[in-house]
Formats: C-alpha cells, structure tokens, sequence
C-alpha cells in the first residue's frame, strides 16, 4: 500500500494507474478506523481495480465547542488496518495541501436546502465543510466511485446532490449501515461511551427500528410517531436534538403515498452525539 501526503505524489501514482486503464475507488475518512470503514473499503473493491482511502480530520467541519482538538487520531493503526483490507493507497494530507491558500482565502461549496435541518441546523456550517473538503478530494483523486456509509444519511445525500449540480464524473456508491450485536451503529465516537452509556446507546437503534415498524405495519401519523421517538429517546437517557421521517430521496416531508421512508435521528449520550436511521419502504 502506497502511503502519500502530497498532491504530487497522489497525482504521479493516479496517472500510472489510469495509464493501465484502472479504475479507482475512493473512500474518505476522518480516521480511527473501525470495522465499518473496512466494510466501505471492501465493497469500494467491488467497483473498481484501485482503491484509496483518504485519512483527514477537516477542520472546517467541526464547529466551535466541537472535538476537532480531541477527535482520535489514530494513524498508526488506521495505517495496519487498510493494509490487511487491501487498499492501494492511503491519502494522508495536511492541512497546506488541502487548503494550499490557508483556511481564511478558503474556497467554499455550499449546498442550499439540504443541508438547512437535521445535522445542519444543530451543527451551523457544518456541511459547507463537509462538501468543501469532500470537492477538494474528488479534485485531487478524480475517482470513478466514491464510497460513502448509510449512517451519515443525510451527508451522503448533501454529497449526491454536490455531485449531480457541479456534473462531476463519478458515482456515488452507499453502503448499510455495520452494526454491534446489539444495533449499535459503529462510529469513531463510540469510544467517548462511558460503560454505563455504551448500555443505554443501543435504545437509538431500537427505537428507530420500532418507528419502522410502525410504519411497516400502515400507521402515517408521522407528527404522532416523531413525538413517541422523541420522548422514548429522553426516558432512555439520551438527549434528543431531533427524531424526524421524511422521504428517503430527499428528506422532504412525506405524504401518505410515498412509498420509501427514513427515520432518522441524533441525540447526545454524555460526551458522545450518536446518529443513525432506518429506510423504510412502505
């Protein structure tokens, strides 16, 4: 596996490869590796010859009071990780090389509608840094398919919607969510879970989960069933910031003939804010 910090290097080994006429996959992380980013990295295998996995922790996603300080760097074991899954290259830039004009002169891509509530409204700003960094990484690996997980569901349709408005030549490929046992979505700040925390964090799933079947079994009174999430959520110990069903395609409220349906949700356990949803079809 090819470690590269640098625009040239990347580019140097991205021509080589095209020159071969190989295809390339690309799946951007923050870091501390878990065993569903390796998931993401497996099927990315499916979709082309080369696969590069990108490991940057973006600053201007975080927002003020946020863990950009704190966030798990966890390089070394990332570095052991993607070579047992097999990738072919690791993308290790800094923070001159993804912002070469300094974070102030920053150009920023900004996705209107989609990015206004949910993890938008409660993190100000915090998708214009997704989009900006993520459009500097297509620029810079120019992939044939990007791989992205269901758990951030709405990034991932901020990311559909980035790639469709600026015609960029790639697909976006999205993957299940990968689960604990016990329904826990994995994420890199399931290590902030104390023990007690890391008990009640599997009620997210559960009750999201018994959402869907609510609305398996024909119920439409979203107003209704977003409030019996909501207060299910606080009487297992989270602090809800929302609990919401809209369309799947576009989180846009649903009516009562739309035919695919998620629920999602994001609440705060102690230190952790966990986030997750289920799609549903109706």
């Amino acid at each position: 596996m090819e470690i590269l910090d640098s625009r040239e290097g990347l580019k140097s080994l991205l021509r080589d490869w095209r020159h071969h006429d190989e295809h390339i996959a690309f799946v951007p992380t923050m870091g501390n590796l878990h065993k569903g980013h390796l998931e993401l990295v497996r099927r990315a295998r499916e979709h082309a010859e080369r696969v590069v996995v990108s490991v940057y922790v973006n600053p201007t996603q975080f927002g003020p009071g946020e863990d950009y300080e704190t966030y798990p760097r966890t390089l070394e074991r990332d570095t052991r990780l993607l070579r047992t899954a097999g990738a072919d290259a690791l993308f290790v830039p800094t923070d001159e090389t993804m912002y070469p004009m300094g974070l102030a002169l920053a150009t920023v891509v900004s996705v209107p509608g989609l990015t206004e509530n949910f993890c938008g409204a409660s993190r100000p700003g915090h998708f214009d840094g997704v989009t900006s960094v993520v459009a500097r990484l297509f620029s810079l690996v120019a992939p044939d398919v990007a791989v992205f997980g269901q758990k951030d569901y709405q990034q991932q349709l901020v990311i559909r919607h980035m790639v469709r408005d600026l015609s960029l030549p790639l697909r976006i490929v999205t993957v299940p969510t990968v689960r604990e046992k016990d329904g826990l979505a994995l994420s890199s700040r399931n290590s902030y879970l104390d023990e007690a925390e890391r008990n009640i964090a599997p009620g997210l799933h559960r009750t999201l989960a018994a959402t869907g079947r609510h609305l398996q079994d024909g119920k439409r009174d979203y107003q209704a069933l977003e409030r019996i999430g909501l207060e299910g959520l606080e009487a297992a110990g989270f602090v809800p910031e929302y609990f919401a069903i809209r369309r799947a395609e576009n989180l846009e409220m649903p009516d009562r003939d739309c035919d695919e349906l998620v629920v999602l949700a994001a609440a705060r356990l102690g230190k952790a804010r966990l986030i997750d949803n289920v799609v549903v079809t109706v």
